[in-house]
């Protein structure tokens, strides 16, 4: 089985992160969506929550689950069995960064190999960053995002 980890804090999931997804269930026997806990980066949306709208997203491919997960990437990994760890990147200015994670992981899981995707070009612009933005200021994010997230945020920011 040739598995993959594709890990994020998906606060929230985008449509690019729908779109590695998808990709890569063609190319990988078994894709982990992994969701960090990310307590540092105070995330809008609970972590529950978070692994319930990805599920919801990708409920249509049968070679793809969700976890939710605090720790190491490189437990997770290794619990997985895991060949392959999924990255995407957006713009050069992602590079850097995803670099040096790249760097880590491979001192941390020397049995995986970080491989990056890039997003539909159409799809390039979306960072879950900009979604939380526009939807906390009242904008509309349904184009960008799964119709579930598009509600959930919603609900959230209406309350």
């Amino acid at each position: 089985m040739n598995t993959v980890v594709y890990p994020g804090t998906f606060d929230p999931i985008t449509n690019g992160h729908t779109d590695l997804v998808e990709r890569a269930s063609r190319i990988f026997d078994d894709i982990v969506v992994a969701v960090a806990s990310s307590p540092k980066k105070r995330p809008l949306l609970p972590l529950e929550q978070r692994v319930a709208l990805a599920q919801t997203t990708f409920a249509h491919l049968p070679n793809v689950r969700v976890v939710g997960f605090s720790g190491l990437l490189a437990s997770l990994v290794e619990q997985y069995d895991a060949k392959v760890i999924l990255r995407g990147l957006r713009a050069v200015s992602d590079f850097e960064y995803e670099f040096q994670l790249a760097n880590m992981n491979r001192h941390m899981a020397p049995q995986a190999e970080s491989i990056f995707l890039t997003p539909a070009e159409q799809l390039s612009f979306i960072s879950s960053t900009l979604i939380r933005e526009i939807a906390t200021l009242g904008g509309d994010v349904s184009k960008f995002v799964h119709p579930a997230v598009n509600q959930a945020l919603k609900e959230l920011l209406e309350s």
